[in-house]
Order: structure tokens, then sequence, then C-alpha cells
């Protein structure tokens, strides 16, 4: 199969001819229909995960047909369309056991732990814990889109958050991961905040929903703003980019007993931030983390695209060829892009 190969990290992956992926006893092997093409995976291929053995194929946020079976699945079927969570379980230790898959203690997420879907197939274990259904009216790009941004934000924004009605909601970086926050964020009924430094992100924060929007380079002391403009702070604050600038500030935005959210990843420099203690403890204040969500609780996501409420895949801003994501993938810490990109040619 065509995948885009990775041989060594920081340096130029390829487009290269490899195996097609065995088929597992207990998994599927996708024909990959779509795939995000996400920071995450530059974190891959800068090498800041421990996880990745090379030679390595990228690739986590996907979607796609089932083209064979392993011979211990039961409940689905060549041809079903479906996609994953980017933390696949295990589905027997005790954290999936209370229902918490997305930190399972035996995960596997392809494109780290294994090969992932920046190629024409891509093997998925323990289908019957990980495979999520998709309803025919939810095309394969806003599948994919879901894949890791999507869902970590809607799980960020709805199940660690608790967004409601009224409340404010404050964005750190208007990226993918911020994008999908906005929109998240103005469909539960939130009162949205974007902050970010470029003038065509908070425009698109914008479209997605933000009523408010503060563009970082222009304003010195961004937490002061917020609580100025919120006369107390946000209820729920996400920190969408991960910097230590971005988790600093969103700890600062917040009202007493609101709730901080990390979602971007704090890697590299970024990786020990110094955080505003003080104000945890006099202000109560709540620290969250969001890694992923769970297969299980796809469905009110996807209940919410099938009504209109959500449109991911408005968040897309180009479609572009695998042989393109070659110079994608490593000139995204340069920040250029507006909106996910997705691979829909291979």
């Amino acid at each position: 199969m065509k995948a885009l190969l990775v041989e060594s990290f920081q340096e130029k992956p390829s487009i290269s001819q490899v195996p097609d992926p065995q088929i597992p006893d207990n998994g599927v092997v996708i024909e990959v229909k779509a795939t995000g093409l996400c920071r995450s995976d530059w974190h891959g291929w800068m090498g800041h995960d421990s996880d990745i053995r090379l030679p390595h194929v990228p690739g986590h946020e996907f979607a796609g047909v089932i083209q064979a079976l392993g011979k211990e699945v039961r409940h689905w079927k060549v041809g079903d369309r479906v996609t994953v969570p980017f933390v696949c379980a295990c589905g027997v230790c005790p954290t999936c056991h209370s229902g918490n898959q997305q930190i399972c203690d035996d995960q596997f997420q392809p494109g780290f732990t294994h090969w992932g879907s920046f190629a024409e197939y891509v093997a998925v274990y323990r289908a019957e814990t990980n495979l999520v259904r998709l309803p025919d009216s939810v095309g394969f790009e806003a599948a994919a889109s879901l894949g890791c941004r999507f869902a970590t934000s809607f799980r960020a924004v709805v199940a660690q958050g608790k967004i409601s009605g009224g409340q404010w909601l404050a964005v750190h970086g208007c990226g993918g991961v911020g994008l999908s926050a906005i929109m998240i964020g103005a469909a539960m009924g939130a009162q949205v905040i974007a902050v970010d430094i470029s003038e065509e992100k908070l425009n698109l924060a914008k479209a997605a929903g933000a009523e408010y929007l503060l563009n970082a380079k222009h304003i010195d002391d961004i937490p002061a703003a917020i609580l100025a403009l919120t006369n107390g702070g946000a209820h729920v604050s996400l920190d969408a980019l991960g910097s230590k600038v971005t988790c600093s500030n969103s700890i600062s935005c917040l009202r007493k007993r609101g709730k901080h959210i990390q979602v971007g990843l704090m890697a590299g420099k970024e990786s020990n931030p110094e955080l505003p203690m003080h104000l945890v403890i006099a202000r109560e204040l709540e620290l969250l983390g969001s890694h992923g969500m769970q297969a299980h609780a796809y469905p009110e996501m996807l209940q919410m695209i099938q009504s209109g409420k959500i449109a991911p895949e408005k968040l897309i801003g180009r479609r572009i060829p695998l042989k393109d994501a070659v110079e994608a993938l490593t000139a995204m810490d340069t920040f250029q892009e507006n909106g996910m990109v997705m691979i829909d040619r291979f």
C-alpha cells in the first residue's frame, strides 16, 4: 500500500510503498477514506512521543470502510462505515471498566504506538471496543475531523467543563482544537471568547460561533481583558494551543470556582509551565485535562452533528492528496494553516 513513511525524526518523510497491514484476530483492517493532519502528528515526527518506533506511519484522525475482519470479530462486517477514537482501549482493565477508555491502562494509538492512517489501509485492534459506527448522513471527512481535535474538545467542553447556557467560555488558540471547542461551546449556549494572535484565525473563530475576539498580539494582558469583559472571569477556559503563556492565561482569566481545561499538548520546551497556583487556591479553581473521548460516548456528539447543531466539516481548511502531506506535516510548527488539513486522496 501507499503510505507516508517517517524513517528519521525531524527528517523529511517520504511517500513509499509499504506492506499492507495484517488482520488482527480481534480487529479489522480499514480502508482509509479521509484522515486529518494534526499538530500531534508533528509532535510525533519531531520525536516528542516516546511510543513511536521507526520506521513509522503517522496519522490518528481517520474514517473509512472495513476492508477485512479478524476471526474473533462478531458485531461488524466488511463494508461498514466506521471511525475510531485516537485512544483505542483494551476494554478489560480497571480504567476501562470504569468507563474511562480514553485513558486506558493498556491503550494503543494508531499513528503513535502503531502505524497509522497516512496510508491506504490501517489496522485497528480490539474492534468490538473501539469501532464507532457512522450514520450514513455523516461523511468521511466530517468523521475524520472528529478523531482527535473535535472529540477531545467535545469531551473537554461538555464532560469536563460541564458548560451550560449563558456561561462564559474562553478559548486560547484558534487552531483545529480551539475552533472545535468554540463551535461546541456556542452550540451549548455559552458566550464564547476567542483568543489568538492571528486575525485570520480570529475571523474563523467568529464564523465558528465566538461572540468576542481578542488579539493577543495587541492586548498586553489577556486575563485582565477577559476578567473585565465577563465581569469576574470565565466559567470555563481552555488552553487549546499548549504553551506556557496560553496555559497561564487560561488559568488566570477564570472567575472564582472556574475550570481550566488543558487540551493543547505541552511538549518540548513548553512541557513544564509555571502555573499561578496562588490563584488556584484563592479562587478555588479546578485544573483538568482532556485526553480524547471514549467510543461509547460518540453517539451524543454524532446526534448533534445529525441535527445540525454542530458541523465539524466547516472547520476543514484544506483538502490535500497524500503526497502533499509531507510538506504540510513538516510545516505545522509555523501555524500557517487556517482550519484543519484533511487528506482525502491517496
